[in-house]
């Protein structure tokens, strides 16, 4: 890459940031539906045209954003988890702490929680770009099960005989190595943590839990003894 090359690179970089921390001030203040490739340009003393060059329409900006966030959330999970690896903690405690990542990531970031795990936007349907950093937590806890399994085995709830199909697909298809419970029951978890964070973050906790902190870690540690860690 030539000198001149470098310096467009960098400088499509900088306005492809500019543009989407606009577009972010925007969620917050207004929401993804009312998001506009022209008002973003508006702010950035931009014209409409010189913007498209960035991002053709609205759903493609939409996708950067939910990309961008998927992979932040992702790599809160990731890097608590690498954390307990270095600090020998046990299974239960590692998943405690993944779990309380996500957590504070989205209470670091609630409009940008809204955008991944909110209402869908009208109009809006994700490509398949997404799929794979919107699974980066569930990969997370998903490695430490199979650790667990690895070492010490994983408690089981049996299924009933009308869901075991499913449940082997599911272990088949997506939790490779788990067996079929274990993957009914993580896929539960892997609902429940982003529904107790999501009553949080949205109010439903308002007036029923008032000490969050100790909440959480609580339902987070009853998680994970619904997927079979052993607590220690």
């Amino acid at each position: 890459m030539t000198t001149a090359q470098g310096a467009r690179a960098r400088a499509r970089m900088e306005v492809t940031a500019a543009i989407k921390d606009e577009a972010r001030r925007q969620l917050a203040a207004e929401g993804a539906p009312k998001l506009s490739l022209r008002a973003v340009a508006r702010e950035l003393g931009m014209v409409s045209s010189a913007l498209y060059r960035y991002f053709p329409s609205r759903d493609d900006l939409l996708t950067a954003l939910i990309i961008d966030a998927y992979d932040s959330l992702g790599e809160a999970a990731e890097a608590a988890h690498a954390a307990g690896e270095a600090a020998g903690t046990a299974s239960v405690e590692r998943w405690v702490a993944v779990c309380e990542a996500v957590r504070g990531w989205a209470l670091a970031h609630p409009h940008e929680y809204a955008l991944i795990y909110g209402s869908p936007v009208p109009g809006y349907s994700a490509p398949d770009t997404t799929i794979q950093p919107a699974a980066r937590v569930a990969l997370v806890l998903i490695g430490i099960l199979r650790d667990a399994f690895g070492r010490r085995g994983l408690a089981r709830t049996p299924v009933s005989a009308e869901l075991a199909p499913e449940a082997r697909r599911m272990a088949d298809e997506l939790m490779p190595g788990l067996p079929p419970e274990v993957a009914v029951a993580m896929a539960a978890a892997w609902a429940q943590l982003f529904g107790l964070v999501g009553f949080e973050l949205f109010g439903q906790f308002k007036g029923v839990v008032e000490a969050r902190d100790q909440f959480f870690r609580h339902a987070a540690a009853q998680l994970a003894h619904g997927v079979g860690l052993v607590f220690p």
